[in-house]
């Protein structure tokens, strides 16, 4: 009875061990099976930070580990290699921009595009896959109309800042007038150790640049979300703007914006162009929108999306008045003020609004 019982006993934990082994194997295998996202290690920079958190937000290369090496050995065995390597090469997921002969841009990789400025290696992966990206991040097919404007105002409102900066374009010719250090290049590499520092251990450097992931992937996903929830519904409201501007002045030159401060301006240069309205006789000159106090803004249209120039500022006698002083410049009673630089005012009523643009549409 007790060898009988030993027999089983034995037999159970066999049995057990065995299961146990099998599932270690299973594991194992699992992690084995896990994509290898290769960069280099030692110092980091934003452009393969933003390329291995772009990559990861694929469902592909979620759950992929990020390998840290220069060893050629090491790289050959990854799934996907950026910014190391010395080749370029999207057919083997190779996408290294350091090579002599590298010249790639947007515009030489997808003709028709119009952006010149050199890839670094989150340009190339942006390229590659950006379209995916978007697509999965907003739930929508690749080839919808909105997957693709998306793609391409994240790549010039983002992503080629990177690029720039990682090859070291600069924005303007000659010295400029202050420095822009609070960029995302720049606090991606504020992370790395300082040079007067105790070198730190690999897993310190590796914790980092994760931390260093986290930072531009929550950067970048504002951006998309950004482009596709708040800027492409304004599109639309420009539109109609645009269309029914003679019904808020029949001169044609001030615009209303039911939607308030909306995202107007990119929309607005695209659709005058396109609608024929750029003309000097015929460009619009002001806009204006409710305050979310509810009064009224006025708002000076410039000669670029991004530029600080007017084409009409409000008038200079106008300007850094508030309150009774401009009422009585205006006469206009309810203003509030006009700011110093001509480029914004307001007013308590819609109605008060309009009057000051129809007003400084006929001074000098």
């Amino acid at each position: 009875m007790q060898s009988t019982f030993r027999y089983l006993l034995n037999r159970h934990l066999a049995s057990s061990f065995t299961k146990c082994k099998l599932l270690s194997m299973s594991a194992e295998k699992k992690m084995n099976e896990r994509k290898v996202i290769g960069t280099h290690d030692g110092t980091f920079h934003c452009d393969e930070v933003l390329a291995c958190a772009m990559l990861k937000l694929l469902p592909q290369y979620a759950d992929a580990s990020v390998k840290r090496t220069r060893n050629q050995t090491v790289l050959d065995t990854c799934d996907i290699v950026v910014d190391v390597g010395g080749v370029f090469d999207p057919s083997v997921h190779r996408y290294d921009h350091h090579q002599r002969a590298f010249q790639e841009s947007f515009s030489t990789l997808k003709p028709g595009f119009p952006w010149v400025t050199r890839l670094s290696s989150a340009g190339l992966v942006y390229v590659h896959f950006g379209q995916e990206i978007i697509a999965q991040v907003l739930g929508m097919p690749v080839e919808s109309e909105l997957v693709q404007e998306i793609y391409k105002k994240v790549y010039e409102g983002f992503v080629e800042e990177i690029d720039a900066i990682d090859n070291g374009i600069s924005t303007h010719d000659g010295e400029g007038r202050y420095k822009i250090t609070t960029n995302l290049s720049s606090r991606v590499g504020n992370l790395n150790s300082k040079w007067n520092q105790p070198a730190e251990k690999e897993e310190d450097v590796t914790t980092k640049f994760n931390q260093g992931m986290e930072m531009v992937k929550e950067e970048f996903l504002d951006k998309i979300n950004y482009f596709a929830k708040c800027w492409w519904p304004a599109r639309e409201l420009v539109v109609k703007s645009i269309e029914e501007r003679f019904a808020v002045d029949e001169s044609g030159q001030i615009i209303e914006f039911s939607g308030g401060g909306c995202p107007w301006k990119e929309h607005f240069f695209q659709l005058e162009k396109k609608m024929g309205l750029n003309s000097d006789d015929k460009k619009i000159l002001y806009s204006i929108f409710p305050d979310v106090n509810g009064s009224w803004r006025i708002q000076a249209v410039p000669i670029s999306s991004h530029s600080f120039e007017l084409r009409k500022a409000l008038p200079d006698q106008w300007r850094g008045l508030r309150d009774k002083e401009l009422d009585k410049m205006c006469g206009i009673e309810g203003c509030v003020f006009i700011h110093a630089s001509g480029f914004i005012g307001g007013h308590s009523t819609r109605a008060g609004a309009l009057e000051m643009g129809r007003k400084a549409l006929t001074i000098n």
